[in-house]
């Protein structure tokens, strides 16, 4: 008999978590008021009043993310309601408290004291009045459950927003990055090109007419781009990095990449479709990084034994997926660099997505586009693939 993969059993997130939550105290709450139906199963007006605010309030819950602090007040106010009438403990309180940690994970801390306090004091009044189901005890331990969750609050929104200046940071440290990749590219096409234009104006007769003005423009005009770009761009580098003499990598080296990943314990798997035409530099260098940045978080993170890395050519754009089987979760604050790989993608008007796949683990997913061979390089930038990915 197989036994289930527990790795893979995810609890419900979002509105469905708000939903199973509801539900849940909805059913503890008609348990406890249960106990206040007669012999024969009547209910007084009270006893139908309590059912009707706890499911109010309940109702409201899955509406906490959207409107957090209307939805915090409803809560706070039925529940008060809901515990003047029943003459039960039922745990209904657990609804606005839900809505309180939302107040402060939002960063709503002004918000989430202000109900927080109204709790407290409406639960000491009644203790004060002398409820028999409300003391001084219930009263300082609501205090210590209130203060911890606007504590816990408090924390996953600053771990949110530090993961957040985190991301930026990688974006704008891979902004750099391409940018000095994209000198090395083109400073080394454009440095070939002169030493070639030179090399030729030494070999042509002396009288070649047009040819030698054009090889001349060639030239001059290599060498004034050349010299324009390492000025506008060679600030972007760092101070003590040396400039490459060699082309950034492409795909001719993907299977360096698969090799290393199968010795840190991958099986990689390529697939190919399409015509492997030559890519332009900077579609074929993105791709590199794209699969290589795939294959390290996989390494890392995911836990995944298998990966499938995905090459479709067509006339218009690169189209590549890195997918692994890992139960891992989404790497997407755990500096697995899905930002960096992001802009990469767009710098080239293109486009990248990364999660969960369907069939469980996770895929990186990317559309690299370029201009059709056949066509300006101008004007196919326009000309895109509205079905692409």
């Amino acid at each position: 008999m197989p036994y289930p993969d527990v790795s893979r059993l995810r609890l419900p997130t979002g509105p469905r978590a708000d939903l199973a939550l509801a539900g849940v105290v909805l059913a503890l709450v008609g348990v406890a008021e249960g106990q206040r139906l007669g012999a024969d199963w009547a209910a007084s007006p009270s006893v139908i009043g309590s059912w009707v605010l706890a499911a109010a309030v309940c109702a409201v819950l899955p509406l906490r993310r959207r409107h957090p602090a209307a939805v915090g007040w409803c809560t706070v106010l039925g529940t008060g309601a809901y515990y003047l009438l029943s003459t039960v403990d039922g745990p209904l309180v657990v609804i606005p408290i839900a809505a309180l940690y939302t107040l402060a994970a939002r960063g709503r801390i002004q918000t989430s004291v202000a109900m927080a306090a109204v709790m407290v004091i409406g639960v000491g009044a009644g203790a004060l009045a002398g409820t028999g189901d409300v003391t001084g005890t219930a009263v300082f331990m609501l205090t210590g459950w209130l203060v911890a969750v606007v504590a816990l609050g408090a924390m996953r929104h600053d771990r949110l927003a530090y993961a957040e200046e985190q991301a930026r940071g990688r974006a704008a440290q891979e902004r750099l990055r391409i940018a000095r990749e994209l000198h090395d590219v083109v400073g080394h096409t454009m440095s070939v090109i002169h030493v070639q234009a030179s090399a030729t104006l030494h070999r042509l007769p002396k009288n070649p007419g047009l040819a030698e003005e054009a090889l001349t423009a060639i030239k001059q005009s290599s060498k004034d781009g050349l010299r324009e770009l390492r000025a506008t761009l060679g600030v972007l580098r760092q101070v003590d990095e040396e400039a490459p003499t060699t082309p950034a990598p492409g795909l001719s080296r993907i299977d360096e990449l698969i090799s290393t990943a199968a010795r840190a314990g991958l099986e990689v798997r390529l697939e190919r479709a399409g015509a492997d035409a030559p890519l332009p530099a900077a579609v074929d260098l993105a791709a590199y990084r794209i699969v290589q940045e795939s294959l390290t978080n996989a390494v890392r993170h995911s836990g995944a034994r298998h990966v499938v890395v995905g090459l479709h050519h067509d006339r218009r754009a690169l189209v590549l997926s890195v997918t692994d089987d890992g139960p891992g979760p989404a790497r997407a604050v755990h500096g697995s660099g899905i930002a960096g790989m992001a802009e990469r993608a767009r710098a080239l008007g293109g486009t990248l997505s990364a999660g969960p796949g369907r069939a469980g683990g996770f895929t990186v997913r990317a559309r690299l586009p370029f201009p059709d061979h056949h066509e300006p390089i101008g004007g196919a930038a326009h000309d895109q693939d509205p079905a692409g990915g």
